[in-house]
């Protein structure tokens, strides 16, 4: 369950009404619920108790500090993709020893902030990245602790942009050779070997690509404990899918997964590392949003709101799907109407849905973006100089705008002019 719901004919989130959210700071604006995130994160941690595992929230989902420091407070680490996902980490109160940093292009800037400040694991997608790591690392005088990132050449089934398992996807060392690079590793000055790591995708509802991948993976450990090498942990990834409709809830399906870990690779005596991100914090978030016109064309309405792709990217980027719903509760005998609702970005793409049937709304009315706390906020830009949109963190019957917007007078500050133009 999610922390949204209707109160005496208004949408809140938990205590706190989206409505007087929007009067007080304008819109359009992300708002997070800290129950939500609360509850998903402990589904998800007590589905594995009794495993020796950590629980790392992806930052990729959503890097607000604030949202990491909730999450950190519950106990779990951060998987991050970049120097600035580490940095917001540690920003955030994560220590150092719970952070893995994964991605397929680190800089030699990145890798020797990761070895100076002391991460648990570098995940390594590459052979020339391992290089590259062992160089840095022996420069130091240090041992970087690493584990190879596998591709298993496993199809998760979901769309072709969030697919990440199958060998024509970048991220990777092939299964078929990622014994003899592990062998390779072992033996480099600047090197730790401790593990393996596998993440097929996102978005996955079907469990069958997962026990697949971790059966590939259990018979890689066995086979390079065969030749007398040590793995300490296995980074078994996230991927697990969340509703956007009438799909059944996020958590429906945890403790099936948590079976199959246990299955598969529950007998094998490392560490287990897992890296939810849109499991934890999809279902928290909304995007607040006014209605500027209601545009009647000869064979469209067009409902004209005032977020847009630069604020929620998925639909134009993924056609991703999200309910919209209104902030004031309608009557049961209210009209529908089928529009598509859209931006007001100059791009015919600035769509946030196509064909939706909602209530006849008007302007200035608010609506919400439902499911919008994951690769939504993260996602933004500035595009049509349109200000940057504003976070805020609800917490019961209280709420903090944890990003400010940033208007153009912002943005122009960050510019400068040569003295040729002065």
């Amino acid at each position: 369950m999610d922390y949204f719901e209707y109160k005496n004919g208004d949408l809140y989130a938990e205590d706190v009404k989206l409505g007087d959210i929007a009067d007080e700071i304008g819109t359009p604006f992300y708002a997070y619920s800290t129950a939500t995130m609360t509850r998903h994160y402990q589904v998800f941690a007590d589905a594995l108790r009794g495993m020796n595992a950590l629980v790392c929230f992806a930052l990729k989902a959503n890097s607000n500090v604030a949202v990491m420091r909730t999450l950190a407070r519950l106990g779990a680490g951060a998987d991050v993709v970049s120097g600035g996902e580490l940095t917001r980490a540690l920003k955030a109160g994560v220590p150092a020893a719970k952070i893995i940093f994964s991605g397929v292009g680190k800089t030699d800037s990145e890798i020797a902030l990761a070895l100076d400040v002391g991460i648990r694991q570098i995940n390594v997608e590459s052979v020339p990245e391992l290089e590259a790591i062992d160089r840095i690392a022996t420069a130091k005088g240090v041992k970087a602790p690493i584990a190879l990132r596998i591709n298993p050449d496993i199809d998760a089934g979901t769309h072709a942009k969030i697919t990440t398992g199958k060998l024509e996807n970048k991220f990777g060392i092939e299964w078929t050779v990622a014994h003899e690079v592990y062998a390779r590793a072992s033996k480099m000055d600047g090197i730790n070997a401790k593990g393996l790591a596998v993440h097929i995708g996102s978005q996955l509802h079907d469990m069958e690509p997962f026990r697949k991948a971790y059966e590939r993976m259990g018979d890689l450990v066995a086979m390079i404990r065969k030749d007398g090498l040590t793995v300490e942990t296995l980074d078994l990834g996230g991927g697990f899918g969340i509703p956007y409709g009438d799909e059944a809830h996020p958590i429906a399906g945890v403790e099936d997964y948590a079976r199959i870990v246990r299955e598969t690779v529950g007998d094998l005596g490392v560490e287990y590392i897992f890296e939810p991100g849109r499991m934890i914090v999809g279902n928290a978030g909304v995007l607040a949003t006014k209605v500027i016109y209601v545009k009647e064309g000869s064979t469209k309405t067009f409902v004209i709101v005032d977020a847009a792709m630069n604020d929620l990217i998925r639909p134009t980027l993924y056609g991703a799907h999200h309910e919209i719903v209104p902030a004031r509760e309608p009557a049961s005998d209210a009209e529908s109407i089928e529009a598509d609702v859209v931006g007001p970005v100059c791009e015919t793409g600035d769509v946030l849905a196509k064909g939706k049937t909602i209530v006849r709304p008007r302007a200035g009315d608010l609506l919400a973006v439902r499911t919008a706390g994951a690769y939504g906020a993260v996602q933004s830009s500035t595009y049509n100089s349109r200000a940057l949109v504003a976070e805020v963190l609800v917490d019961g019957d209280r709420f903090h705008v944890i990003r400010p917007r940033v208007g153009i007078e912002q943005m122009i500050a960050l510019e400068s002019m040569p003295n040729w133009l002065d």
